[in-house]
């Protein structure tokens, strides 16, 4: 009993930690490989079927023409900039971050890079990238073998 609340302690402790490094890497400045310097890195999630992986990227006020997703190697690049509101007063005070960004994703050798598909709605740009045929997963049939009677020890 005392091991597993120490244990769940710890990892919450661990994982409160992870955050809190996210969130301060993701608000200090980076630069893009062209020596331009960003100012946030924007949130993204992953996730998989046997047919596709899909990521989302949350990018909130961010139009198409502002937006410039690439590959690279097995890296997918996210790279843009947005712009703050032209009503926006320069004496508030924002939770978001604006200016130029940049999110580079690393990607598994199991997805097929030449087909991957791109659309932005609603603040959210959703890429979806197949899964190589090789790598689906497949059933593999078992044959029966003839039975035999169990030898006493």
């Amino acid at each position: 009993m005392f091991n597993s609340m120490f244990v769940d302690d710890v990892r919450d402790m661990l994982d409160f930690f992870r955050r809190s490094m996210d969130q301060f890497f993701n608000t200090l400045p980076m630069t893009i490989s062209d020596g331009n310097e960003t100012a946030f890195s924007p949130n993204f999630e992953a996730g998989w079927t046997d047919d596709k992986m899909s990521l989302r990227v949350v990018l909130p006020g961010v139009t198409e023409k502002d937006l410039k997703v690439t590959v690279q190697g097995n890296r997918l690049l996210v790279e843009g900039e947005r712009k703050a509101p032209e009503n926006f007063s320069a004496n508030g005070y924002s939770y978001l971050a604006y200016g130029k960004f940049c999110r580079a994703i690393d990607l598994p050798d199991s997805v097929d890079l030449d087909k991957i598909s791109c659309r932005l709605h609603d603040g959210v740009l959703d890429v979806e990238i197949p899964v190589k045929a090789e790598m689906k997963p497949r059933q593999i049939p078992v044959a029966a073998g003839e039975t035999r009677k169990a030898i006493a020890a």
